[in-house]
């Protein structure tokens, strides 16, 4: 018998890798990255030019005549996982992001830095690939990304005609240092780009999906080769403990739902007076805090750094849980979650954002770190999200 290629073991390692649970259910394994800042500082980027990088990661839900994405949420670390497109297959490793609506990825197209560092798709490769010949802008704030838009098959999804963006040009400024290749957005289409579907809309037009839902878990002690997985189709309710919990979305576009109070310990702060929003978005790492910073820091007893806002890593056990009324429960936060260990450098994760919501109240982003807590599902067809403790 003739020994298997690589690139036919590749491809087998890669259908074993994204578990079937049933028909139209894929688990997709994450892993995490190292934050950009890190790799920046590995690669000898001053500090100087780090501390400049600083954004409010707020800005990327501002709908103004564009696409925004706002780099500054990938400054930090994110989890990952590997899609293949086309016939034959190439893969990419992308985040899968509940704060954006689009599929792009880098192309042969794209000859900056930002992009030939990475995976690139080559059309010309894939039998199964249609070009649409139609260019799109997506701003990233401080410099824009230009994308072609073309069709092609997901293999490890099970998706024909995708719609996704190939980069054209790329601001390698920063995108040199992403782990990852590019972005799977998971939003509502009214966030992405009008006319194209998104990767879920098409999973249920072509019925890939058991259910109409996606789910998230997260590893509380994540590594690059492990994260945990993406499931899209449904649950595991393997990983979770007690019921899920289930909030509204109040607004179709993000996976907004509401939060009715924010307490630090046992002391309501009252900056949900009149109801706050809450952002669950998978792109961004950090819990974000709308213009309470001061007060919240005041409260924990921390200040500022270079490093952010450090702590003395003996001290986290004494430090207060902090607690978000949802659809009338209390979910909580230990100081083991919210607190993050790098290299024995103690900082809570935490940032701001003066971005309010469009009905003006105060916009929470509850990240990578909330959701490390609480394993995630998105139900697409009820407009809803639930929340239960990970097991």
């Amino acid at each position: 018998m003739e020994p298997m290629r690589p690139v036919a073991v590749r491809c087998l390692v890669l259908a074993l890798l994204c578990l079937q649970l049933g028909e139209g259910m894929v688990r997709i394994p994450l892993r995490k990255g190292r934050s950009m800042r890190e790799v920046m500082r590995e690669k000898g980027v001053p500090e100087a030019f780090l501390k400049n990088l600083k954004g409010d990661p707020g800005r990327r839900y501002q709908l103004i005549n564009a696409v925004a994405y706002e780099l500054h949420n990938y400054l930090d670390s994110f989890y990952f996982g590997e899609i293949s497109i086309g016939t034959p297959p190439q893969n990419f490793l992308v985040l899968f992001d509940t704060g954006s609506s689009n599929l792009w990825v880098p192309s042969t197209y794209c000859q900056t830095p930002g992009c030939t560092n990475h995976a690139r798709f080559k059309s010309s490769l894939s039998s199964t690939f249609s070009d649409i010949s139609v260019t799109y802008t997506l701003s990233y704030g401080f410099s824009d990304m230009s994308v072609e838009f073309g069709y092609d098959t997901i293999q490890n999804i099970v998706i024909t005609n995708q719609e996704f963006g190939l980069s054209l040009d790329e601001p390698s400024r920063l995108f040199y240092y992403l782990d990852f290749d590019g972005i799977l957005g998971m939003a509502y289409p009214g966030v992405g780009i009008s006319g194209y579907d998104t990767l879920m809309l098409n999973m249920l037009q072509q019925n890939q999906l058991t259910e109409p839902t996606f789910s998230f878990y997260y590893s509380r002690n994540a590594t690059y080769s492990y994260g945990r997985e993406v499931i899209l189709g449904g649950v595991d309710n393997q990983l979770y403990s007690r019921e899920l919990l289930w909030a509204p979305v109040v607004q179709k576009l993000h996976w907004k739902i509401g939060i009715e109070e924010f307490s630090i310990g046992l002391s309501a702060t009252g900056w949900c007076g009149q109801d706050c929003h809450g952002i669950v978005d998978t792109g961004t790492f950090l819990l974000t805090i709308p213009g309470f910073m001061s007060a919240f820091l005041q409260a924990l007893g921390v200040e500022e750094s270079e490093y952010g806002y450090v702590v003395s890593c003996s001290n986290v056990p004494n430090m207060p849980t902090l607690y978000f009324a949802i659809s009338g429960a209390q979910l909580s936060l230990p100081p083991s979650v919210y607190v993050l260990n790098n290299n024995s450098i103690c900082t809570v994760g935490v940032e701001s954002t003066y971005v309010s919501s469009a009905s003006s109240q105060p916009l929470w982003i509850l990240g990578n770190i909330f959701l490390r807590q609480y394993y995630s599902t998105f139900d697409i067809t009820n407009n809803r999200v639930g929340f239960a403790l990970s097991a």
